[in-house]
């Protein structure tokens, strides 16, 4: 008589999803050194992301991307739709949080030297999905079709009409038109909806390059550096996990105890092209490089700039060849950063503030700041310092 003992369902997974096993198992095991609580940010972030591709995939479904209609349909799903003012909070304050917790782990990166070898790939693939968060965050903040929205898309694509011999036919046929309409409207909603499903691939090639080389050790700089190593699980699941809550309820308590925080009061008023506001400002977290293109009389100059202050960051592994990552324990670097983050935040006040000679010049001292943080204090340190660490080499083989 034969025996027909039923297969297990994880044995009729692994003999059709050979891989899935390993995969889990190496999700588990995935070494970690002694890292802080910093790096929990990239916890957060996944789940910010999944929050906004989630509500994104709703306000979608009600939302018409029509000149005519777009503000109307935004009206709708805030006040019409079942729980739409709360899904389009969730959407719109996501973001803000998303951005804060981008920044924090670019910043961590750049503390501990996180893009130095072989982690290149890794940084370099993190800042491609940064530049993909400003895009798509740029084309959603059009999307309302209010009057700041309007007003901001306007005065940033036209900043492509700068380029020399090909600016001005290139912005005709980014937006479809001379000027903002039906046609670039509709290209927006398209760039934004896709270029989140974008970003999902790249997060996971992201991922990918981080588990080739392993997470960065931030003790390897220290008198005593410690190289014990943990699994994933549990150890920094529960960590993970904790952020991840503290997280949720930083955007709840943005959600429903400071909402005015979310949107801009000219904004909530449909765009009129015959009327610019007093004051043209972006979001915040756009508004650094919105002070980069005031910041410099020239249009073109201005775009150079922030294009410059972006590829500065790319070239940063093979900018600073220092054998030291920390910035803890490098006095000058430590300085420079210090400053930078300084800068940084200084250029996203100057942003929001209105367009005056203070600000501008105040920019300018900012964006020095910037470049010679990277261009001149960090090569030239980590020259010194490699030349020490190769002289004390020398000194320990003699």
């Amino acid at each position: 008589m034969m025996n027909h003992t039923p297969t297990p369902p994880s044995h009729w997974l692994d003999r059709r999803l050979p891989f899935l096993r390993p995969f889990c198992r190496h999700m588990a095991r995935f070494p970690m050194p002694p890292v802080n609580l910093l790096w929990t940010i990239g916890a957060c972030l996944i789940a910010a992301f999944g929050l906004m591709i989630v509500s994104g995939i709703f306000l979608a479904l009600h939302y018409q991307p029509d000149m005519t209609q777009a503000f109307e349909s935004i009206e709708a799903i805030e006040r019409r739709v079942p729980s739409g003012w709360l899904v389009r909070s969730i959407h719109t304050g996501g973001v803000s949080m998303l951005f804060a917790a981008l920044y924090l782990h670019i910043g961590r990166g750049l503390w501990y030297g996180s893009y130095k070898a072989p982690r290149e790939l890794v940084w370099l693939s993190g800042l491609i999905v940064m530049l993909l968060f400003m895009v798509t965050a740029f084309a959603g903040y059009v999307l309302p079709w209010g009057q700041m929205s309007y007003w901001g898309a306007t005065v940033i694509t036209h900043a492509v009409d700068a380029v020399p011999a090909i600016g001005h036919p290139l912005l005709v046929y980014l937006l479809g038109e001379e000027t903002l309409g039906n046609i670039a409207l509709h290209r927006f909603f398209i760039l934004h909806f896709t270029l989140g499903f974008i970003i999902a691939t790249l997060i996971g090639l992201h991922i990918i390059c981080l588990h080739g080389t392993g997470s960065s050790n931030p003790t390897l700089d220290s008198p005593q550096p410690d190289k014990t190593t943990r699994p994933f699980a549990p150890f920094y699941v529960v960590k993970d996990s904790l952020a991840v809550c503290i997280f949720l309820a930083l955007l709840a308590g943005l959600i429903f105890f400071l909402p005015g925080l979310l949107s801009k009061i000219d904004n909530i008023t449909p765009a009129n092209p015959l009327k610019t506001p007093a004051d043209i400002t972006p979001e915040w977290y756009l508004a650094p490089w919105f002070a980069m293109l005031r910041a410099i009389p020239s249009r073109l100059g201005g775009l150079i700039i922030a294009a410059s202050s972006l590829l500065v960051l790319f070239a940063l592994p093979w900018l600073d060849i220092s054998p030291h990552h920390n910035a803890t324990y490098r006095p000058f670097i430590r300085i420079g950063m210090g400053l930078f983050f300084l800068a940084f935040l200084t250029l996203i006040v100057a942003g929001l503030q209105p367009a005056t000679p203070l600000w501008a010049w105040i920019s300018r001292g900012a964006l020095l700041v910037w470049f010679l943080v990277f261009l001149v204090l960090l090569p030239f340190t980590a020259w010194q310092e490699r030349k020490a660490a190769q002289s004390s080499q020398k000194d320990v083989q003699s």
